[in-house]
């Protein structure tokens, strides 16, 4: 799931100091703390200042369609395929030609455009009771559907942007109908109408109103790494399972940015990006959620590596996009809330 990494001559003088602007505006709906760590290092570095706005993916595409031409944005930061690609719809990235972004970041973690960028990857896994679920029953997403899951499932509403990108990359892989199929599958096996998020389908296992739940992963590796007690109980009651090891392999999103169609400091704005895609800064992409990094010789958290090495779905994540109103229409169909 990760790649070599081989910069460019230019970004390596740009981790020597060489700035070419004074400011970049990164509007961002992550909100680590580590994050910040990311961001003055880049500063440190370079000398172009940070300036932050924070807020969720969705409200900042707005915000930056409101602003148009005279949006201050220079870089969109935001998470899931599908996400991205409403900004791409709305017009929101401009083109970035960098050979270190080419290099460092798979091809299929990227706008073939250069529009934006996947930085870290997250993956959609299925967390399960312990001492009620033999793991070996479950090897796939399809397998959810078999009968003896029924009023066993706990999953979040068709509206959770993950679980619409999780169906639209089964309808790149396996088509519209295996799709629509495992949709009507897991409404008819939910113990529950959706509801909460996914660390609350991952409660809702631990305490016993169902026995399997899709969760992305870092949900559970934050309840494992707490330092509160009542997570780690949640979490010790629990196990996840990477399904599709032996096919297409688990589905995987990504966070990912790209540099604003109206970008006042362009040039720091490419910097920036192609920063993002350094050893250094992906060491914070995967300390600051558990994400794993898209280039190789990264440390991981020791959660992700009691983990392991994870076949993940090479499909497109462009694919997400594409296919998301076949998504909610399928999911819609099999009347799932």
């Amino acid at each position: 799931m990760r790649t070599s990494l081989s910069l460019s001559a230019a970004l390596v003088a740009l981790l020597a100091g060489q700035a070419l602007a004074e400011e970049v505006n990164v509007y961002s709906s992550r909100h680590y703390n580590t994050d910040q760590a990311l961001y003055d290092e880049f500063t440190q570095a370079t000398g172009i200042k940070v300036n932050l706005i924070e807020a969720k993916g969705d409200a900042l595409i707005e915000r930056m369609q409101a602003e148009g031409e005279s949006s201050p944005a220079d870089v969109f930061i935001t998470v899931d395929g599908s996400r991205l690609a409403r900004a791409v719809d709305a017009g929101l990235f401009q083109p970035t030609s960098s050979e270190a972004l080419n290099a460092a970041v798979p091809e299929n973690l990227r706008h073939p455009d250069g529009l934006w960028f996947g930085f870290s990857t997250r993956v959609r896994g299925i967390v399960y009771a312990k001492g009620k679920v033999d793991p070996s029953e479950i090897a796939s997403y399809e397998d959810l559907t078999d009968e003896k899951w029924k009023g066993r499932i706990c999953i979040r509403s068709s509206s959770n942007v993950y679980n619409q990108s999780l169906v639209a990359s089964m309808i790149a892989s396996e088509g519209m109908e295996a799709a629509e199929s495992w949709a009507n599958g897991i409404v008819a096996n939910m113990a529950r109408d959706p509801q909460g998020g996914d660390t609350d389908q991952i409660k809702a296992v631990a305490a016993g109103e169902c026995d399997v739940a899709v969760s992305n992963h870092y949900y559970l590796a934050r309840l494992i790494r707490s330092d509160k007690a009542e997570d780690n109980a949640v979490a010790d009651a629990v196990d996840i399972i990477f399904p599709n090891q032996d096919g297409r392999g688990t589905h995987a999103n990504v966070s990912g940015a790209g540099v604003a169609t109206h970008a006042p400091n362009k040039e720091a704005a490419v910097k920036f990006v192609e920063y993002l895609a350094t050893p250094s800064a992906q060491a914070y992409f995967a300390e600051g959620n558990n994400e794993w990094p898209v280039v190789d010789d990264v440390k991981l958290t020791p959660v992700l590596e009691a983990w392991g090495d994870i076949k993940t779905d090479s499909v497109a994540v462009i694919a997400f996009g594409e296919n998301n109103a076949d998504a909610l229409k399928a999911m819609d169909r099999a009347g799932w809330q």
